[in-house]
């Protein structure tokens, strides 16, 4: 599993979404900023995680029902662009759409806004399906179909 963070300047991200978007809201606590009041890098990744499980919720499927039917989607490879700071109290909208979802694979992308609407971070993170077991397998139907609206022109692999 890799990490690699987008200080990078030759990263891109996409910036027409095709798809529909799935909005999460989610309001900064104290306890996710440093001293600095800023909120510490890597509990973007909490908030991305929390924003993919409701909006797997919203599809009517949630995690712990995807895995009663031996079904997962760790993440194999994740990339964050900060743009901007989030603070204590911000009220931040993380938007979601799939830029690939196909045979065992399925790609989020994100954009997270504060409440003035100021770009804070863009992201992605890559996940393969797999067993609970580990072993991978191909997408469920149903799931393809439930996410297909999701995904932007370019990533449909199905």
């Amino acid at each position: 599993m890799g990490l690699v963070l987008a200080s990078d300047a030759r990263l891109s991200f996409t910036s027409d979404v095709s798809g529909k978007l799935f909005h999460y809201s989610h309001r900064v606590t104290y306890a996710e900023c440093t001293i600095g009041d800023h909120v510490y890098y890597s509990r973007y990744l909490d908030l991305l995680e929390a924003a993919r499980n409701e909006f797997f919720r919203s599809l009517g499927m949630s995690f712990q029902s995807l895995c009663e039917q031996d079904t997962a989607f760790p993440v194999i490879e994740c990339q964050l662009k900060y743009r901007f700071p989030a603070r204590y109290d911000d009220l931040l909208n993380a938007a979601i759409w799939l830029s690939a979802c196909g045979g065992a694979r399925v790609d989020f992308e994100y954009r997270v806004e504060n409440q003035f609407s100021k770009l804070i971070l863009e992201g992605r993170t890559f996940h393969v399906c797999t067993t609970t077991r580990e072993k991978p397998k191909r997408l469920p139907r149903e799931l393809i179909d439930r996410l297909r609206p999701f995904v932007s022109a370019k990533g449909s692999k199905d």
